[in-house]
């Protein structure tokens, strides 16, 4: 680790002689710095839509998985007894810490968005609906299901099974995209470096053909073009990401049922990521400012 440390601090110490080999300005150096902090900008939003992501898949997970519901359709004069019928079943059913039946308010309720102001709720033909919560070790839904059609024929266990795994799916996915965007913005960035680096060595040919002449190794040379432009990269992605953090903290925050759009932030340790961007562009800019010197040098022989 320690030599890891003197190696950093060498390369990062100011080498006045080396630095006269790459021009300290021109296109070479607009397009490094606006290529990274365009790509940190977006990198930001890609790493806040995947930690976005993942927290909602948590809470529709945790929402969903531990709770049921039981809808009782019946003609009126059998409902409350099928209903009836079906808390004794969940009393006895392993694994259900609590059941209530919804009250006719509540349900109206729960059906009044869908439906609009203009309908009148209550005259409709309104199964009862019983909801249910999982104790720790769950329930056997299809043990469960077949004993509700022997005593409530009128009675259908949802589990949310069927609404919770394409919302979960659909939550995996969106990381997924994140992920793939991440390294897309990652793969351009090095290109858009690698461009920048081989226009400056072509620029400075003449240059690099005399410093050979008077005995310049090319690690030497390939040293001065390499801490120049991951030091331009390191420095644009530090601001790019520092806009795009604050952009970030800016966005409106939301309550958990406000939707995706509000949730798009970072939260606690996650913050450390976006911070630890401009390292990262700094270890590409390393790598693809390298590669290209050295291939270019071996062009130049």
């Amino acid at each position: 680790m320690k030599r890891y440390l003197v190696l950093a601090r060498a390369f990062l110490a100011s080498d006045l002689q080396s630095d006269r080999v790459v021009p300290p300005s021109g296109f070479t150096a607009r397009l490094t710095v606006f290529s990274a902090g365009a790509m940190a900008f977006l990198a930001v939003f890609a790493l806040a839509l995947s930690f976005a992501a993942g927290r909602l898949s948590d809470r529709w997970s945790d929402a969903l998985a531990q709770s049921a519901t039981i809808r009782v359709s019946a003609p009126q004069d059998q409902i409350d007894r099928q209903v009836s019928a079906v808390m004794t079943v969940l009393e006895t059913t392993p694994g259900i810490a609590s059941a209530r039946k919804l009250p006719p308010e509540e349900t109206q309720a729960l059906l009044a968005p869908w439906f609009g102001p203009d309908l009148p709720v209550e005259t409709l033909p309104i199964p009862a609906l019983i909801e249910l919560v999982e104790g720790g070790g769950g329930f056997d839904a299809e043990g469960l299901r077949l004993r509700l059609q022997a005593e409530a024929p009128g009675a259908v266990l949802d589990d949310h099974d069927r609404w919770r795994r394409p919302l979960v799916a659909a939550a995996g996915r969106m990381k997924l995209l994140a992920a793939g965007s991440l390294l897309l913005i990652g793969a351009a960035t090095a290109a858009m470096i690698t461009l920048a680096a081989q226009a400056a060595l072509a620029a400075n040919g003449q240059v690099i053909r005399v410093l050979r002449l008077v005995g310049a190794r090319d690690a030497y040379i390939a040293r001065a073009f390499v801490r120049r432009f991951t030091l331009r990269a390191a420095g644009g992605a530090a601001v790019g990401a520092a806009l795009a953090m604050i952009a970030v903290a800016l966005i409106p925050a939301g309550d958990d049922g406000g939707g995706f759009l509000t949730g798009l932030s970072f939260e606690g340790g996650e913050w450390i990521w976006p911070v630890l961007l401009p390292l990262m562009a700094a270890g590409v800019a390393f790598a693809a400012t390298r590669a290209a010197a050295l291939r270019a040098l071996k062009g130049l022989m």
